[in-house]
């Protein structure tokens, strides 16, 4: 008799955590389902009796971080459940640095995604903003609404070797002196930059906005 102990059945469940765990770890490019197969010891075949192709499995992947986004505590204002709940969303989403390349990769938006942006909008109804504004927010909100930004077109690297580096700094403050004064005087500006805070920074004043708005009673309407 054998004493190893019984296969556990694959299921559509076993497949996406497998796959989860394969992107935390190569990153999402390269997850693919003959490597999610490789992992799990069954056939690439296998696979899609659970799962009909890659683009599939990555929403699959994606839905189950989203659906793990924490609510908002009760008997709070709408602006501190607006902000836990987007925390929540950076704090789940930065833990699986593969998460940002889903979201932005996806066609079309999932029940489980379409779900969470609808609890987002509800808490500011909840709050008395207008759709006019819900509408408006939540494309200030963009990416944000998912706790991730995207740096767009990052400054040059600086040289490595110090004499290089000196004249690169000395021609760069010539042309750019406002970049240079910001980099070189702004608490931690540069490589010193706390993504969480500068986030958390944007989200204050998105919410902050927001709330001015609604209490000046605005539309998007001359």
């Amino acid at each position: 008799m054998s004493s190893s102990a019984p296969r556990q059945p694959l299921d559509r469940e076993r497949v996406l955590e497998a796959a989860a765990t394969l992107a935390d770890e190569v990153g999402l490019e390269a997850t693919s389902m003959r490597r999610v197969a490789d992992a799990l010891g069954v056939t690439a075949m296998a696979l899609y009796k659970h799962i009909a192709n890659r683009e599939e499995l990555i929403d699959g992947m994606l839905d189950k971080l989203v659906a793990s986004f924490e609510a908002p505590a009760d008997g709070v204002t709408w602006q501190q459940a607006l902000r836990a709940a987007i925390s929540s969303a950076r704090a789940t989403m930065s833990a699986h640095p593969w998460a940002q390349a889903a979201i932005e990769t996806r066609a079309t938006a999932s029940p489980t995604v379409l779900a969470y942006m609808d609890s987002l909008m509800a808490i500011m109804f909840d709050g008395g903003l207008s759709a006019d504004l819900v509408h408006h927010a939540m494309h200030a909100l963009s990416t944000r609404m998912w706790g991730i930004t995207r740096d767009v077109l990052p400054t040059p690297a600086v040289p490595e070797d110090p004499d290089l580096r000196a004249r690169a700094m000395s021609e760069f403050a010539v042309a750019y002196p406002a970049i240079v004064r910001m980099a070189t005087t702004a608490p931690g500006a540069g490589v010193a930059c706390d993504g969480d805070a500068e986030f958390a920074f944007a989200l204050d004043i998105l919410i902050d906005g927001f709330t001015r708005l609604h209490e000046q009673e605005w539309t998007s309407r001359p």
